[in-house]
């Protein structure tokens, strides 16, 4: 109950604005301007309790509280470390990102990118904080966290071992803001040692925004070199990484002195004259801040002595810091991998900056009801969330034939909250999504979860391939107009997560989740005394007693006899409360017991059911699988979200087997009747919404 609310709360929070780039989240509720003025008319500094400077912070297992890296270590602040400290010096560079003690290269490399533009920098690294003018020992910063903009707040206590910060800090050592951001980012994912690992795009997306596009560079296209001078003059974040084989390879430094599975940020993109014809040239960055290529083009290699000298002083710096230049036809042998987030995806491939249009969705993956698994599992595979785009305005630059004209489309799938699960043995999930296009004779009919029958007819137009444990997979695709359906999923299903999915699309694209519409036909007979025979009225009189009234109990006695001679179903039994409410229901003159008629009209309910059940249990076991109840739903006349059917497996089916028994179906039946009944009652202007007081929602939750 206390997530559902949560969920309705931050939805209609989310459409006031609030989490925009303008109106961040505060995170943890903690409100900077107000902590800072506490603690200064109070004269002290500030100490974070939501994170504080202990073994906690730091991490779990190599970083926890009885491991040998943690031992000495002692929590100062940067007024303890020298004599006068610096929030940022003549503007934040490139070398004030040294990689410390902690694995997150792919971080550093990202906060290094950063740097090169000063409006991107300044929204994570808020201006006006500094450790002279009303200093308080109190900094924030902003990431974007899975489509909203959040505000972290960090005291300034910070891991140092023998006087020296431990983890990331600036080459000249009297500058704070890169040690302070990385706090602030370990902060949001629950320790330092949960940001051990990860890929530079990750970065780059929670400090923009932005969407990521990854390339082999194998297999790269021929006007790569074009792109990437497209995308750093369109202020776009790029890295880069060497693939190991083998994990003692990680960090191993080749011969040529490249670092394996480290992640490096491309810095520029220049072509010289050498020797009377044009050279491609990169030039990357170690977030090591040192540890530079030794190769062609290296700092001081004879290569620049072919290049005109103006060129050569302004690129050639010959400074051992981490950052070199390489021949782009060497980078394309030497690295694996190239990883570039879009500020505006479009400049890549049109000459035309123009603002994409973008569709965010936020979904869940809940075993036993939308975890669905991946094409492989037909059985669950349609019961994943279903999302509809519809494609009607082509690029004006588009390919295909002038008969049919495409619309682009870049589509991203992310995992959320998986690295502050790390702490609880949680690693990422294999995520993928496919993408099908709806047949014209069906457009009409789509705004409802489409059926396994659907999946077994159509095959994807795309998909991201294969299924990859990254935050985020994502495709850039050219499709023909038209209506296409998106399935986000686990590879295996079962598996319980929660995604966001995002659509940018050149051209304004219509999307929305699709989701039955809530409703409700379910059976109802139409029993008077005509209808009941003799035979029935006998029985009816001889199990109610004198005063032809069936009780709770004895309703649970008539019904639970008749389930033990059943061997095609299997049932633990009624429950009192399920017979109760089965009254509740029925009970037409308020007595609380049932008459004939009414006990007639439950005894036809309750046949109906058995007959849903029976055919909906596809393996003939006797129960059916969480994921069939989705079926016997719609059998039944209902239509429900993926919400309520994820409401209805946590309360109906078998933590561990996911099943739900003929009992525990006919009580949900039932109780889905009674509530659908309630609301209609309640809805006196029938314009789906209702308005009670508080006694009245009282009386309407404990029936």
């Amino acid at each position: 109950m206390s997530r559902v609310t949560a969920r309705l709360c931050q939805e209609r929070a989310a459409a006031d604005g609030l989490g925009s780039n303008r109106n961040a989240i505060k995170y943890l509720k903690q409100d900077y301007e107000a902590l800072k003025q506490q603690c200064l008319q109070t004269g002290t500094l500030f100490k974070d309790e939501e994170f504080p400077a202990c073994p906690s912070a730091l991490g779990y297992r190599d970083l926890g509280p009885y491991s040998f890296k943690t031992q000495g270590i002692v929590w100062k602040r940067p007024t303890e470390l020298c004599a006068n400290p610096q929030f940022i010096v003549g503007g934040a560079t490139r070398t004030d990102v040294c990689q410390g003690e902690l694995g997150d290269c792919w971080l550093l490399a990202a906060i290094a990118s950063l740097t090169l533009n000063p409006d991107i920098l300044f929204r994570v690294v808020p201006k006006a904080q500094s450790f002279q003018k009303d200093y308080a020992g109190i900094f924030h910063f902003q990431f974007w966290q899975y489509g909203e903009w959040v505000d972290v707040v960090v005291d300034d206590r910070l891991p140092t071992k023998n006087g020296k910060l431990l983890f990331v800090h600036s080459e000249e050592g009297n500058e704070f803001w890169s040690a302070l951001l990385e706090k602030a980012y370990a902060k949001l994912n629950g320790s330092y040692e949960a940001l051990a690992g990860g890929s530079t795009v990750e970065g780059f997306e929670d400090f923009t925004g932005g969407i990521s596009e990854s390339y082999e560079l194998q297999r790269a296209p021929s006007n790569l070199y074009q792109i990437i001078q497209k995308a750093l003059r369109a202020g776009s974040l790029l890295g880069c990484s060497i693939d190991i084989t083998a994990t003692a390879e990680i960090e191993a430094v080749t011969s040529l002195k490249l670092v394996k599975g480290h992640a490096y940020s491309i810095t520029g993109a220049e072509e010289v004259y050498y020797r009377g014809r044009p050279e491609k040239l990169v030039r990357l960055r170690n977030p090591w801040g040192e540890v530079e290529w030794t190769g062609s083009w290296s700092d001081n290699a004879p290569e620049w002595n072919y290049v005109d000298p103006k060129q050569k002083q302004a690129l050639d710096k010959q400074v051992d810091d981490g950052e070199f230049w390489m021949a782009f036809s060497d980078f394309q042998r030497q690295f694996s991998r190239l990883e570039i987030c879009n500020l505006t995806p479009d400049t890549l491939s049109s000459n035309e900056v123009n603002k994409w249009d973008l569709t965010l969705f936020n979904g869940q993956w809940r075993r036993g009801s939308t975890a669905g698994g991946c094409q492989n599992y037909q059985a669950t595979y349609w019961t994943n969330p279903q999302f509809k785009i519809r494609l009607e305005e082509p690029d004006d630059d588009h390919e295909g034939s002038l008969n049919e004209p495409c619309c682009t489309v870049l589509v991203g799938l992310m995992q959320k909250n998986r690295r502050r699960q790390k702490r609880m043995g949680e690693d990422l999930l294999s995520i993928g999504y496919s993408l099908y296009q709806i047949p014209q004779e069906l457009e009409d009919s789509t705004d409802v979860h489409a059926g396994r029958a659907f999946f077994a007819r159509h095959q994807p137009a795309a998909r991201t391939d294969p299924y990859m444990n990254l935050r985020e997979v994502s495709r850039r695709m050219t499709l023909p107009r038209g209506q296409y359906l998106i399935v986000p999923s686990t590879f295996e299903p079962y598996k319980n997560g929660e995604f966001c999915l995002r659509v940018f699309a050149e051209k304004q694209a219509k999307s929305q989740m699709m989701s039955d519409e809530v409703s409700a036909r379910p059976y109802e007979p139409h029993v008077d005394n005509k209808d009941v025979d003799d035979e029935f009225k006998t029985l009816f009189q001889k199990l109610s007693g004198e005063d032809c009234e069936v009780t709770a109990t004895e309703l649970q006695r008539i019904l639970n006899r008749v389930l033990a001679k059943r061997k095609d179903v299997k049932s633990d039994g009624f429950n009192i409360n399920t017979c109760r409410e089965m009254i509740s229901l029925l009970d037409t003159d308020g007595t609380g017991t049932l008459g004939l008629i009414e006990f007639k009209t439950l005894w036809m309910k309750i046949q109906n059911y058995l007959a849903i059940y029976k055919k909906v249990d596809s393996d003939y076991s006797g129960t059916i699988d969480s994921h069939e109840m989705r079926n016997a739903l719609r059998e039944a006349g209902f239509r429900l979200n993926d919400e309520v059917q994820h409401s209805i497996v946590t309360r109906y089916a078998c933590s561990t087997k996911l099943t739900i028994d003929f009992d525990g179906f006919v009580a949900c039946m039932i109780r889905l009747e009674t509530l659908f009944k309630v609301f209609h009652l309640l809805d006196k202007d029938k314009n789906g919404v209702i308005q009670i007081s508080l006694p009245e929602w009282l009386c309407c939750t404990l029936v």
